[in-house]
Parts: structure tokens; C-alpha cells; sequence
């Protein structure tokens, strides 16, 4: 049973059509808690408030926490949508098992996230390409200095009202692909969505912007050879008429919307490799011609374009700076399903 109290001083809605990205938030949350006697227990959507936090909370000291996101999408015959939110929740449970915390049940996570979309439905975007996106996270609660995992937790769903993520929207992005920091390595927690992760992605992100770039293509960890994932995106390449894009090895995030990409692939018998690309073939293939296209796919942004790479001051352009036709197909098709435009051939879509 999930408790509704409804918030009696409702906050004035921004407006719309001028959302850009995570800056504005609903008027409720959901919550639920944990501990080792009860499990994860007081299901409830209450009023959007600040967290009361012991400073010794082991989340402030020690980063034992997890994260998701996905987006919820108003249709025009006015029903909202989630697109694959199975995969999110399945997703956050995998990541909490790395982080040592107590899985959530599926069901309870699912109707906990409908229930809080349903209470503040009338901020769900109704202009285009607009959504409502969807932040359950979970935290370390523990007062205690050391060093293992909490015996207490706290989940949360926050909802936001966002645009498009990169102010560029389908133009194609520059990216600065970085060769000192690193990312993650095999065995780290690479393929976890934790806010560890991307900390340590923040210098390499203030530098890329300083350049005049929108984000950062990561390395693998020990070569510094082969590419792996941009901060918030799964990167393909069209290599001679395959498209390629790094394998999931435990150091990049298993992406949701890279997984719908793949299905997508195939589904239209266009070939795909999933395996190692060295910054080396990447090069290789923009003096030869066989790059074709190259692309980023992600939740935020669904398919975002890359125009061009920057490898230690040496550019290399992708597709004349336009956006390229898979890449634009992808997008089309991507966005169709999530707002419910045309048939969901592969059962994608939940209605809220």
C-alpha cells in the first residue's frame, strides 16, 4: 500500500516551453525506507521537501549510493508513457548489489514510480520534444564513521520537467576524447550507475567546455587505446557500413536506450559489432572515409549526433558537421515509440 499526501501549497509551473534540463521539480516525491528488521518498508509520496541527513550519514563520507533515470512522455491522445522502465529498475538493483545495498522489489518500485507520475500528472510537458524525467536514487543513512555498508537507506523518485539535454539539440555535438583521467577500470564500478563515477569525470568535463566541447569520450583505463562510453552516453560508429560500438566488459554503463539501438539494428538488418575500438581506428577511418557516421544514445538526450573529435588538439570531423541518416532514422524512430506516434513492435512502452 503506497500513502498519498498531497501538497497544499502547490508550486507555481515554469514555463514549458523554456524547461532546458533538470532545473525545475514536481511538487511531490516518493519515499521509501530501510532497515535490516523491516527491509525496504513506508511506501508513501509526500510533498517535495529537503532530506533531514545526520552530518555522519555514511553517504556524505563514504559515497555509498545509486542512481537511474528515465523520462515519462505525454501522448496525443493524452496518455503518459514510460519507455522499458523495467530495464531501470532491473538496472538500479544491479547497481545496488555492487554497492552492497538491499535490492527493491520490482513491483513496489514500478507502482511507486506510476502512483507519483499519476499525482503530479499536470506537470508532465505537453511541448514537443518534452518530457518528464523520472531520478529515483538511493542513499546511505547510517551515522557512523567507517568504512562498510549501511545498515539504513533511504529511496527516492524526484520528477522534473526537462527539454532537450544538450542545448545543441539533434546538431551534431563536439566531443574532447580524454587521455589522462580515466574513467573506470574492469573490476571498478564501471557499469554501476553511482555518483562516484561521474565525480571523478568533472575535471575532464570543466576542461572540455573550457575548449568549446559539449562532453568527454572516456578511454579504457589501463591502454588509454580504446574508446569506451561519453560521460552520459553509449557511443556507435559507422565503420565502412557496420556499425560498431564498444562491448559491455564492466567498465561502461549497460545503456537502455544502447540496448534499444542494438534491437533496433537488427530489426532492420543493418549490421552491428559490439567489440573493442582502438582511437587508432577511429583516426584511420576518417582519413580513409569509412567512417560514416557517429553517434551517441542515451536517455537524456535519446541520440545525440557527434560532429567531431578532438584527440590532443588533432580534430577529427565526422559526416561534414550534419547529421548523418541512421543516426537521424534512430532518433525518428526512438522518439515515435516513446510518444506513442506509431505501434511499440517490441512491448517498450508502459502506460502510467
Amino acid at each position: 500500500m503506497i500513502s498519498v499526501t498531497r501538497n497544499t501549497n502547490p508550486r507555481p509551473k515554469p514555463d514549458m516551453g523554456n524547461l532546458g534540463f533538470g532545473k525545475f521539480f514536481t511538487d511531490h516525491m516518493f519515499a521509501l525506507d530501510y532497515n535490516q528488521a523491516d527491509g525496504w518498508h513506508d511506501a508513501r509520496v509526500t510533498p517535495y521537501a529537503n532530506l533531514s541527513l545526520d552530518p555522519a550519514s555514511m553517504v556524505l563520507h563514504y559515497g555509498q549510493e545509486v542512481f537511474e533515470g528515465l523520462k515519462a512522455y505525454r501522448a496525443d491522445d493524452g496518455r503518459t508513457l514510460l519507455f522499458r522502465p523495467m530495464e531501470n529498475i532491473r538496472r538500479l538493483n544491479r547497481s545496488n548489489e555492487r554497492l552492497r545495498i538491499a535490492p527493491i522489489d520490482e513491483q513496489l518500485f514500478l507502482e511507486g514510480m506510476k502512483t507519483l507520475i499519476r499525482t503530479d500528472i499536470d506537470w508532465v510537458p505537453t511541448t514537443p520534444d518534452s518530457s518528464l524525467y523520472v531520478r529515483p536514487f538511493v542513499i546511505a543513512t547510517d551515522p557512523y564513521l567507517g568504512v562498510q555498508a549501511s545498515k539504513t537507506y533511504k529511496f527516492l523518485i524526484i520528477l522534473s520537467p526537462v527539454g532537450a539535454y544538450y542545448p545543441e539539440g539533434m546538431d551534431p555535438v563536439k566531443i574532447l576524447i580524454e587521455t589522462d583521467d580515466v574513467r573506470a577500470v574492469k573490476g571498478g564500478t564501471g557499469e554501476a550507475k553511482t555518483g562516484g563515477n561521474y565525480a571523478a569525470t568533472i575535471r575532464a568535463q570543466d576542461k572540455a567546455k573550457d575548449k568549446g566541447y559539449t562532453q568527454v569520450l572516456w578511454l579504457d583505463g589501463i591502454h588509454r587505446r580504446y574508446i569506451e562510453e561519453v560521460g552520459t552516453m553509449n557511443v556507435f560508429l559507422m565503420l565502412g557500413g557496420t556499425v560498431v560500438t564498444p562491448p559491455l566488459e564492466g567498465t561502461i554503463l549497460p545503456g537502455v536506450t544502447r540496448d534499444s539501438v542494438l534491437k533496433l539494428l537488427a530489426s532492420w538488418d543493418i549490421p552491428v559489432q559490439e567489440r573493442p575500438i582502438a582511437l587508432d581506428e577511429l583516426a584511420s577511418a576518417a582519413r580513409d572515409g569509412t567512417l560514416g557516421e557517429a553517434f551517441g544514445s542515451g536517455t537524456a538526450a535519446v541520440i545525440s549526433p557527434i560532429g567531431a573529435f578532438n584527440v590532443k588538439g588533432d580534430v577529427i570531423s565526422v559526416g561534414g558537421g550534419r547529421i548523418g541518416p541512421l543516426a537521424q532514422r534512430l532518433y525518428d524512430a526512438l522518439t515515435d515509440i516513446q510518444w506513442g506516434r506509431v505501434p511499440d513492435p517490441f512491448g517498450w512502452i508502459v502506460e502510467v
